[in-house]
């Protein structure tokens, strides 16, 4: 969810600004993917590098993501979403922010409709760290590690691979996202700054993503001689 500094700054407004605007953004993206019928959702919120943003922009951040998490909550559970953090291992998030997580993944944690992934403090490359360690402390020898039994390590194995991410305002850099979960994902760059991106500009992507062919690695029946069913 990129663009929040670019678009306070765009409007002479200091960067807290394009953060809090970013509100409204996440809840009418998180209802669009409801309504379309999407099974996962991941939203990419702090990363472990955003720990190096100056320490009032950090802080602002940590006290607006718990507004937006106890606000909210009610209505994610009425809609019946699935809501879980991935990442928050790190002293330095809030213990009051860590059991307000806690407390929204317990609340909706029997939900059977869409599950919403809020990647806080989270890496791609911390996970993958963390589940190879976890293979070795299983006992795991290195001849029987599998491609499914590292993925068994990973958090939230349950997860599916990626299919689709989408970074807004133009940027294009993976940033240590799901890197694992990744590696087939299609990518949309959509010039859009986040807090100005909406329920259209998702459909829009989502629209692009169905007009690609998905080969992972291989070569599509039409394009091997054969006609398109």
């Amino acid at each position: 969810m990129d663009g929040n500094g670019r678009w306070a700054a765009q409007r002479s407004l200091p960067r807290t600004s394009g953060h809090r605007a970013a509100e409204t953004a996440v809840i009418d993206v998180i209802e669009a993917a409801r309504a379309a019928g999407i099974g996962w959702l991941s939203l990419y919120a702090f990363s472990t590098e955003n720990w190096r943003r100056p320490s009032a922009e950090v802080d602002f951040l940590m006290q607006l993501v718990r507004r937006v998490v106890r606000k909210h909550a009610p209505l994610l559970h009425a809609r019946g979403i699935r809501c879980r953090f991935l990442g928050v291992t790190d002293p330095r998030v809030p213990a009051a922010l860590a059991r307000d997580f806690a407390d929204l993944t317990t609340l909706t944690g029997d939900n059977r409709g869409m599950t919403l992934t809020v990647a806080f403090d989270h890496g791609g490359r911390r996970d993958i760290v963390e589940a190879a360690r976890s293979l070795i402390r299983s006992g795991v020898t290195a001849d029987a590690v599998t491609e499914e039994s590292f993925a068994a390590h990973l958090p939230f194995p349950d997860t599916p691979d990626v299919d689709l991410v989408i970074r807004t305002s133009g940027e294009q850099r993976i940033s240590n996202f799901m890197l694992w979960q990744v590696a087939y994902a299609e990518w949309v760059f959509p010039p859009v700054l986040w807090p100005d991106f909406r329920a259209p500009h998702f459909l829009e992507c989502l629209r692009t993503f169905q007009q690609r062919d998905r080969r992972f690695g291989g070569v599509l029946p039409h394009q091997n001689g054969e006609h398109r069913p």
